[in-house]
């Protein structure tokens, strides 16, 4: 894996969703490392003086390609006194330090792979996601849920990829309101109703011994559907999870 570096960026977009859930788009003041969909960067809002220690920092996977090296994107939710200050200070213009990269949270070439994605934790397989092959075997399974259907980040990417690549699957689960499923993906797009859930892939027909898991999102989420999955006699080598917070 590359040495991490630490690079001053400037915020170039702010987009705000609702309920304290944002992208931000950072411009890196010298070209990014190499790093692999999936990993994530630390991002710092003071100062970065080279003599002294890193400043306080929080992680966040990187939401925007490998190839993309002239932008990081990442995503966040209010949650604490770091985030509620992300929320304050990220202006255009304003600048920050990151440095990456961090992480071995990368999915694999397996036959079949099913992501569980829970709010802004889909920003650990938007880059995996972008970059299938249209020619890729092998069913790919994104699910996806938010509070509600405004939450759900990324939506015009994820579509397109399901317009190019046929192996990749997308089911989106909302607490509250209803998701159109636009029936031109031929059965691949689909909309659930309520939160997520492990039994999810065996109703899809994902087979219980072969298929790997990745899970990303809140902490009780990842608690609650890697236990369940366990349960259901997964192979605890088969469960994977992004620990981003």
């Amino acid at each position: 894996m590359p040495t991490p570096r630490k690079i001053r960026c400037a915020v170039a977009g702010v987009t705000d969703h609702g309920g304290r859930v944002y992208t931000v788009v950072l411009k890196p003041e010298s070209p990014l490392p190499a790093f692999r969909p999936g990993q994530f960067l630390h991002l710092a809002l003071d100062e970065y003086d080279p003599s002294a220690f890193w400043p306080e920092s929080r992680v966040f996977s990187v939401a925007s390609g490998p190839a993309q090296r002239d932008h990081l994107v990442i995503c966040y939710s209010v949650k604490g006194a770091f985030t509620t200050r992300m929320e304050s200070e990220l202006r255009i213009g304003s600048e920050v330090w990151v440095k990456l990269p961090y992480g071995d949270f990368v999915i694999e070439a397996d036959p079949e792979v099913v992501m569980f994605a829970g709010g802004t934790g889909v920003s650990a397989f938007t880059a995996f996601i972008a970059g299938l092959s249209a020619d890729r075997g092998g069913r790919i399974q994104l699910y996806y849920g938010a509070r509600s259907p405004d939450l759900l980040l990324f939506r015009q990417e994820l579509e397109q990829t399901l317009a190019r690549v046929g192996c990749f699957h997308l089911s989106y689960c909302v607490e509250r309101g209803s998701v159109a499923a636009d029936n031109q993906f031929n059965g691949r797009l689909t909309f659930r109703q309520g939160i997520l859930s492990s039994e999810f892939p065996l109703q899809d027909g994902f087979p219980i011994s072969t298929t790997v898991f990745y899970l990303s999102g809140p902490p009780a989420m990842l608690k609650a559907l890697s236990g369940s999955l366990l349960a259901l006699g997964v192979a605890p080598e088969r469960v994977r999870i992004d620990a981003w917070e």
